[in-house]
């Protein structure tokens, strides 16, 4: 592949955002292991319904993804006192996403694991681009 010599800044660009993107993957997976572990407990065992044992899920995953997007993520040298609030709506808006788009999918029929699988890529997608554009720029 050559490199693009016209506009080579792009091409830094579209790697650092790659770069992002991969380690944002990476935490993400860390809290989405801490969120479908604390759903399958409360729906499992706890007899909690899927939509909110969802939203309990979310919020724990999404302390685990705020502490590794600031520091592995984007490296950012915003204060806590800027980050947190926005990160905390994002995570809100993003738990109160994913518990209705698993109880409406789940409602519909749709196993409890499969409607979070879905639900967990569109929150994803929404969270990454929160995060870079608003939260930790």
């Amino acid at each position: 592949m050559t490199k693009d010599l016209t506009y080579p800044h792009k091409t830094g660009k579209a790697r650092e955002i790659g770069k992002q993107f991969s380690r944002f993957a990476l935490a993400g997976g860390a809290g989405t292991a801490v969120h479908y572990l604390v759903l399958v407990v409360l729906v499992v065992l706890g007899g909690v319904r899927a939509g909110m044992a969802a939203f309990i899920g979310a919020a724990a995953g999404a302390c685990v993804i705020y502490v590794l997007s600031r520091q592995f993520t984007f490296d950012t040298r915003r204060r806590h006192r800027e980050t947190f609030p926005r990160f905390a709506l994002m995570a809100v808006t993003g738990a109160v996403l994913n518990g209705a788009l698993v109880g409406a999918l789940s409602g519909a029929g749709l196993y409890f694991l499969f409607a979070q699988v879905a639900a967990t890529v569109v929150v994803f997608v929404f969270n990454f681009i929160v995060s870079k554009l608003w939260i930790f720029r």
